[in-house]
């Protein structure tokens, strides 16, 4: 790692990244791959020979497998040792999702349990708290859950109406309301449980034990897919919880449940690789097999186009998920020697990348539909049918958009928090965005001819920065206070700040992994293929962004400007796709 500064959430629309800086996946350590083999050991031994009966919603079945994972220690990856866990690194904690990522079901179950039904306990919880049941919750004697979501709340994380009042003696607070939703609900131990005190504005969070009298656990829903996950309602009829399992502070508990999902949706954006390249190496598998007129499908183009663009998406992806984490570690050791309690210096440290976080959720769920759609389509008629892992696949993923939060409100997010994050001057967004949208004439032309050839990428991911600075301006400045109710120009604005964070993550780890191994053609080529897509898709999403704000005939000098901003180099894009389905091909599983 090179000695550069820990860029601020949000921070890479204004600046520049050494490729030196950031953390690539071919760097894992060798016991960051023994750990990642050991959940892929575990997934062939104890999940995918069982993932049939699973899916009939056996909950018993369920909690015996998470039990076991508990038992092998997969369960205490992000605890520290003091609670019976490994202390692993948020890099190693995401490595651990990405390979669980690929168990259906099970992933759902195990994610939440070790992520939302353990992590609020670990981050807020006192001394106490933890050694009652974090350790137990990292061995996997107990198993988890996360009740925040209300009928009728939806997406608004502080409209619960669940009560908590005060008892006569003091000693507990009486709980009432109903949550649903609630993932591992129908055999979990303990429940984080999210209510209002009294009249209190915001939420509370507390510890509850299913076995606390009054608790009522609703059956399984019937969903569409996750199928093996249990998912179900609850109700609190005057349950007595007890004053010392108020988690954190009173009244904290709204700041609880952001800061969790911001962690959440870092691990779904793990966790979606794992599915993602188990799919894409059914789909290869599948073309390898699979002759139509007397030819093996495989090498027909319009199946390489397939399996070439689910390669180049999840790799991209990868890029931008492991480049984060690898900054949120770094944060955490700066924030462990400045904060006492070591639990909220690591809460703090995964909640400040909340643009990062709404970036990766929205484009791996994104990434993981893409994949197993295109999944199904290459296994044909085949694709449709249940004995295929594929179609299970495809049913799981669709989930993905609508978890820890839904992508509507993380688009939304990613443009809202970048810009509050600049008003807190955390990096000087709205003066470097005013400078160029008052000097267009002399924002130079695109050169496209520079000798380095990542030199040439930096300077069209650099275009890509002003162009979207230039419509950022020009959006506040012609919505004022209203930009919040414009959400298509939002859309726009955040589809072209997620390609520029992804586009330049994919460059910098291309060009580290050749400073490691040399040139290898077929990495060039995925990030050619992206770059030259990147362009033209925030092209579009500009001139829909400025064609919104400014009446088109006033917009001339901005539309010369995103052209001159988007303009890239011609890739013969067929032959780079060719080139990376036939890699594909070739090692018969995703090898990248």
């Amino acid at each position: 790692m090179g000695n550069n500064k820990i860029l601020k959430s949000g921070e890479f629309l204004v600046e520049e990244t050494d490729s030196e800086n950031i953390f690539i996946p071919e760097e894992f350590t060798e016991e960051q791959q023994m750990i990642a083999q050991t959940c892929r050991d575990f997934l062939a031994t104890e999940v995918y020979p069982r993932v049939n009966d699973l899916e009939k919603g056996d909950r018993e079945l369920m909690k015996s497998v998470l039990k076991k994972s508990g038992e092998m220690g997969l369960m205490g990856i992000s605890v520290p040792e003091e609670y019976g866990g490994f202390a692993q690194s948020f890099v190693t904690q995401m490595l651990v999702a990405e390979t669980t990522g690929a168990g259906y079901s099970f992933s759902v179950a195990f994610m939440a349990h070790c992520g939302i039904g353990t992590l609020p306990i670990m981050y807020y919880g006192n001394d106490e708290q933890r050694q009652r049941y974090v350790s137990r919750l990292a061995s996997g004697e107990l198993i988890g859950s996360y009740c925040l979501t209300e009928p009728g709340a939806g997406s608004d994380a502080n409209a619960g109406k669940t009560t908590a009042t005060l008892s006569e003696d003091g000693k507990h607070y009486i709980l009432n309301g109903q949550k649903m939703w609630i993932t591992n609900g129908g055999f979990a131990d303990t429940q984080v449980v999210f209510a209002k005190i009294d009249n209190d504005r915001v939420q509370s969070a507390f510890v509850v034990e299913k076995d606390y009298p009054g608790v009522v656990i609703g059956p399984d829903e019937h969903k569409m897919g996750i199928k093996g996950s249990s998912t179900v309602q609850i109700y609190y009829n005057d349950v007595k919880v007890p004053v010392e399992n108020l988690l954190g502070k009173r009244g904290e508990g709204f700041r609880i449940a952001l800061n969790i999902l911001h962690m959440g949706r870092l691990k779904l954006g793990g966790s979606v690789l794992g599915a993602a390249k188990r799919t894409i190496n059914d789909s290869v598998k599948y073309a390898s097999e699979r002759k139509q007129f007397g030819t093996l499908i495989s090498s027909f183009g319009a199946i390489k186009y397939k399996l070439a663009n689910q390669v180049i998406k999840l790799f991209a992806t990868e890029s931008a998920a492991y480049r984060v984490s690898s900054d949120i570690d770094q944060l955490m050791e700066k924030l462990k020697k400045e904060l006492p309690d070591p639990g909220r210096a690591s809460i703090e440290a995964i909640s400040h990348y909340a643009v990062e976080a709404a970036i990766l959720k929205v484009y791996g769920s994104e990434m993981l539909d893409y994949v197993v759609d295109e999944g199904v389509q290459i296994h044909g008629g085949m694709g449709y049918s249940a004995e295929m892992d594929v179609e299970r696949a495809y049913r799981d993923s669709r989930i993905n958009r609508i978890f820890e939060g839904t992508n509507e409100i993380n688009r939304i997010l990613v443009v809202d928090t970048a810009m509050k994050k600049a008003k807190k001057h955390d990096f000087d967004l709205f003066e470097k965005s005013e400078k160029l949208a008052n000097d267009l004439d002399n924002i130079p032309d695109a050169n496209t001819d520079l000798k380095d050839y990542f030199d040439q990428k930096a300077m069209y991911i650099s275009g890509f920065k002003k162009l979207t600075l230039i419509c950022l301006h020009e959006a506040v400045k012609g919505f004022g206070k209203s930009l919040v109710m414009q959400q298509e120009v939002l859309n726009n604005l955040a589809d072209m700040i997620m390609e520029i964070y992804v586009s330049e993550s994919l460059m910098l780890r291309v060009k580290k992994l050749e400073t490691m191994k040399g040139q290898r053609e077929v990495y060039r080529d995925i990030l050619d293929t992206y770059i030259y897509d990147a362009a033209a898709f925030i092209r579009k999403s500009a001139c829909d962004a400025l064609y919104s704000v400014v009446p088109p005939e006033k917009c001339e000098a901005l539309i010369r400007t995103t052209e001159k901003l988007t303009s890239v180099k011609g890739v013969n894009v067929k032959e780079a796709r060719r080139r990376i389905a036939d890699k594909l091909i070739e090692d018969n599983s995703y090898m990248f």
